[in-house]
């Protein structure tokens, strides 16, 4: 994905932090075994552990003979969207209808070494991994290779752990823009209060606070 100097996440505890306040759900790309077709994406959610990415799918899914042949996988998340019409992005004292449209949004993407886990106490640690994560209040069954009812479970699915090789991260939310724009734009964000429209409004009220003007952030970096 195109990253410019002013959308890219300041720091590795930026986007961290992001998918931290997240569901840390996302969309698993793999090439297709024959490249006459298109690859293969799969949602699913994920759990950051270290380095890795982990994931369980059902052994059913076909995307498992394409992960098997593949060098590399990518994960990829977006959230925090929304779309800013045209008459938003008006230059100032300029016609509504002279703005150009744009999107907002948050991405992270994972470039990844994959491998696919079927040993059942290895499936047991990405599963305990995964509900400490999303669930960690607890109120749920023991899970172990002899426990229900996840033990007779374990047969239908396969772990996966995705070893990052590469992160990117974008943050688009304008911040080349002068300030003055960018709380007008947080301001319609806001008042619309449709879909992610507070999510995006606090991302860019976020990253205002953080980068100022564009210009003043980058030369004194």
């Amino acid at each position: 994905m195109l990253i410019h100097s002013w959308d890219a996440a300041l720091t590795e505890d930026e986007w961290r932090e992001w998918l931290e306040a997240t569901d840390r759900f996302g969309i698993l790309g793999v090439n297709n075994r024959d490249p006459a077709q298109a690859p293969l994406m799969v949602p699913t959610h994920f759990t950051i552990a270290g380095d890795e990415l982990l994931v369980h799918l059902a052994k059913p899914n076909p995307i498992w003979s394409h992960i098997e042949a593949a060098k590399e996988v990518r994960l990829a998340v977006v959230g925090d969207y929304a779309y800013i019409p045209s008459y938003w992005r008006a230059k100032a004292g300029g016609p509504d209808e002279d703005g150009v449209p744009t999107s907002y949004y948050a991405a992270v993407q994972f470039n990844c070494l994959p491998t696919v886990i079927d040993d059942p106490k290895d499936k047991v640690d990405i599963l305990s991994a995964q509900l400490a994560d999303f669930q960690p209040e607890g109120n749920h069954a023991e899970i172990g290779v002899d426990k229900e009812p996840y033990g007779r479970m374990l047969p239908g699915l396969r772990g996966l752990r995705l070893q990052v090789l590469k992160v990117d991260a974008k943050f688009k939310y304008d911040d080349s823009n002068p300030i003055e724009h960018r709380q007008r734009v947080v301001r319609y964000l806001e008042e619309r209060g449709r879909g992610f429209d507070a999510g995006a409004a606090r991302q860019q009220q976020r990253r205002l606070r953080t980068i100022g003007g564009w210009r003043t952030f980058r030369d004194n970096r």
